[in-house]
């Protein structure tokens, strides 16, 4: 029995073997569908933004011939509407004529002669020279507020507190600015005047046109796009129609208050970062970019802008308020990057500034676009706690009107300082 042992063994080792061989050999059986290992995702094509929708009439820009000198429309080119040599890819002045280049056949505009005599009056709706109480004054209170204040990212604070909507507080504010105007004199319309979009489009009609243009695009990467479409752009060139064909105002003031990027750029609304920083400025239009340069679109609002003299208004009247609010308010001015390409300085004055910005390039007529006061500002913070009210309150320990109440008095009286002049 002992000497049968070992053969035995060698036997079972030997049948072991021969049965693992053929199974490594056997063909695998199919897996079930739910066993296959997926397929990886094929990559999204490249992001399409659907049309602007925004078509240039370069012939009305015929009306303008011979109003502008070359010396005059380079100085403009150069110190306020670019940041750099970009334009001379687009915009040739050559001699008594400028050419543009365009989608089709470039546009030419003769120029006037350096000696000759620059006409009183160039085409355009708005008016100017004339006193406040000939002037019609609209005021655009920025942002919506409301429902759509998270949607735009302009609804910040602490969850035991008051919410901060900026569209909220520019309407108040502007309502305070209105009959105060009005008793001055002027005639004054509000371009919104509740806490709801001037246009009836919605971010949802954004959402099915940036489908349409990136299918097979997950939703929820497209609603940032279709929200960012309807707040920023839709509802700006909504309130632009209603300003150039309904309105048609001598000035428009663009009523915002700022923000400092300690907040989280607005992307943490729940908790939001208090910082020390407090300042002010204005923004007239001008620093278009190097893409904005070469957009077709933007160089004709750009033309549009230089040829109806409206840099001219805006800087007389900005550096007037800007000097009356600051002292009013004894805020600092905020400067930009000294290299930046999205701002310029303009003349010399440390509250104004030049940007590119869709209300003041698509509003025909010139316009102020009012910054003070950070809102997460620890001092400006809690003042906006208090809300409107009647007379003065104290806050901080000091004894002051309502924040909406004291930048409507300081915009009022800005204006008035300019108009004495």
């Amino acid at each position: 029995m002992k000497k049968a042992i070992p053969f035995i063994i060698s036997l079972a080792i030997f049948l072991g073997l021969l049965v693992l061989t053929v199974v490594l050999r056997a063909p695998k059986p199919e897996l079930g569908e739910k066993e296959k290992p997926a397929d990886p995702d094929p990559p999204l094509a490249p992001l399409v933004h659907p049309p602007r929708g925004f078509e240039p009439d370069w012939e009305a820009l015929n009306a303008y011939h011979g109003t502008i000198s070359a010396d005059e429309l380079r100085t403009l080119i150069e110190d306020v509407y670019t940041v750099d040599d970009t334009w001379m890819q687009v915009i040739a002045i050559e001699g008594d004529r400028a050419t543009v280049q365009t989608s089709g056949v470039p546009f030419v505009l003769r120029l006037r002669e350096g000696g000759a005599t620059a006409p009183v009056e160039v085409p355009r709706y708005w008016r100017s020279g004339i006193s406040l109480r000939e002037m019609h004054i609209a005021i655009d209170p920025g942002h919506i507020g409301g429902d759509f204040a998270r949607i735009e990212e302009r609804h910040f604070g602490r969850p035991q507190d008051r919410p901060v909507r900026e569209g909220e507080l520019t309407l108040m504010t502007a309502k305070r600015l209105k009959p105060i105007l009005e008793e001055m004199g002027a005639r004054v319309s509000l371009v919104r005047d509740s806490n709801a979009p001037v246009t009836a489009k919605r971010a949802a009609d954004f959402l099915n046109l940036y489908q349409e243009y990136n299918p097979g695009w997950p939703d929820a990467m497209l609603q940032p796009y279709a929200n960012g479409r309807f707040y920023r752009r839709e509802e700006i060139v909504e309130r632009a129609r209603v300003v150039n064909e309904d309105l048609k105002p001598d000035l428009v003031l663009c009523l915002h208050y700022n923000a400092s990027s300690g907040s989280g750029a607005w992307s943490s609304p729940d908790k939001p970062v208090f910082v020390e920083e407090n300042h002010f400025h204005l923004l007239l239009n001008g620093a278009y970019t190097v893409g904005e340069v070469l957009d077709e679109g933007d160089r004709f609002q750009m033309m549009e802008r230089i040829l109806q003299r409206i840099h001219e208004e805006e800087a007389a009247v900005g550096a007037v308020v800007a000097d009356v609010f600051a002292e009013r308010t004894g805020l600092e001015p905020y400067s930009y990057d000294p290299e930046s390409k999205r701002a310029r300085n303009v003349d010399g004055h440390s509250y104004l500034w030049a940007r590119n910005l869709l209300a003041n390039r698509s509003y025909t007529c010139p316009v102020i676009f009012f910054e003070p006061w950070v809102m997460n500002n620890t001092d400006a913070y809690a003042w906006i706690q208090e809300g409107d009210y009647e007379g003065e309150r104290i806050v901080n320990g000091r004894s002051r009107p309502s924040i909406m109440r004291e930048y409507a008095e300081a915009v009022a009286a800005g204006l008035a300082a300019y108009f004495e002049r």
